[in-house]
């Protein structure tokens, strides 16, 4: 069982990332796609190489990240994004208080209902993985926060491209919303690139400039749970997919070079969100819980519901 295992794994690792042919085209797999391949793995079977798996998916969604710097303009990009940035900042704090709200109205775990909030409110397991050691929290704290998290995050890549065109959003309006709503970055990039080259533009940048709230987060936790000897974890990738943005603006990177980092990261976002998924198993699911899968969706509906409507009245 565990040698099939391996090899179904390896062969749809392989699939992610090179082309089959269909139709006498050559097509690769979406992000959705991946993610649903991940899912459907973890659910047969067993992860064979859990530590791999863990490290691989963390490291090459930041490398990814950076790599779609590559294909976008700073001057542009902070032009169409100034908006969803300003709602960023009043959603964050709303969506932390109101979190907090809910988790002592239903009576949760303390920590395990400030790393949900903090998941929804900023990016998802990076907040989370962030904050849980100014916490302290335990191991259990902490899977039932992510697991949570994941569930979610999963589902959101599905549901969010045909809602949008449902209710025939933009591009600019699909990825405002896409990384104010979605929890982690991966789903946020996976959905963005379903959407379009637009939303996928406007979808990263806003959803990495929302994940730089980790920083005063952690502060702000170190002063509420009064720890000052933990460490914050800074998400540094960010800097850099920043530092990317300037030199294909300023550094007159040839045209070819930068398409092709570019279509590099995406194809390392559906092999991270493959990973993704495969990490996520029916233990996982059960170990979460009715209440904080409660907390997580109500929050999730705040902040979905808040940021369309807000996202269909200010921008066009």
């Amino acid at each position: 069982m565990k040698k099939t295992a391996k090899a179904i794994y390896i062969i749809l690792m392989l699939l992610c990332i090179f082309p089959f042919d269909k139709l006498g085209m050559k097509t690769y797999v979406t992000p959705a796609v991946a993610l649903f391949l991940g899912l459907m793995f973890a659910f047969v079977f067993e992860c064979p190489y859990p530590k791999f798996n863990k490290k691989t998916s963390k490291y090459l969604l930041q490398a990814s990240v950076v790599g779609l710097g590559f294909g976008m303009n700073v001057t542009e990009s902070l032009k169409s994004g100034s908006e969803g940035m300003a709602f960023t900042v009043a959603s964050v704090i709303g969506v932390m208080i109101i979190g907090v709200l809910i988790g002592w109205w239903m009576h949760i775990n303390r920590k395990t209902t400030y790393l949900i909030s903090s998941g929804t409110a900023i990016c998802g397991g990076s907040a989370i993985a962030a904050v849980g050691p100014v916490l302290r929290a335990s191991e259990h704290e902490m899977a039932v926060s992510l697991g949570v998290i994941f569930i979610l995050n999963a589902i959101a890549l599905f549901i969010f491209p045909p809602i949008g065109h449902f209710f025939d959003m933009s591009q600019a309006q699909f990825g405002t919303w896409a990384a104010i709503a979605i929890h982690d970055t991966s789903s946020v990039v996976g959905a963005g690139e379903a959407y379009g080259p637009e939303a996928l533009r406007l979808a990263t940048l806003i959803k990495l400039t929302r994940a730089l709230w980790i920083i005063p987060l952690a502060l702000v936790t170190m002063a509420i749970f009064r720890d000052k000897t933990a460490k914050v974890s800074i998400p540094w990738f960010i800097f850099l997919f920043i530092l990317a943005m300037i030199a294909n603006t300023y550094c007159g990177i040839p045209v070819a070079v930068s398409q092709w980092l570019e279509w590099l990261a995406k194809k390392g976002l559906v092999l991270t969100l493959f990973l993704i998924g495969a990490s996520l198993s029916l233990k996982t699911i059960k170990a979460v819980g009715a209440k904080p899968l409660l907390l997580a969706i109500a929050l999730w509906i705040v902040i979905g519901v808040s940021s369309f409507l807000v996202v269909r009245a200010t921008i066009v």
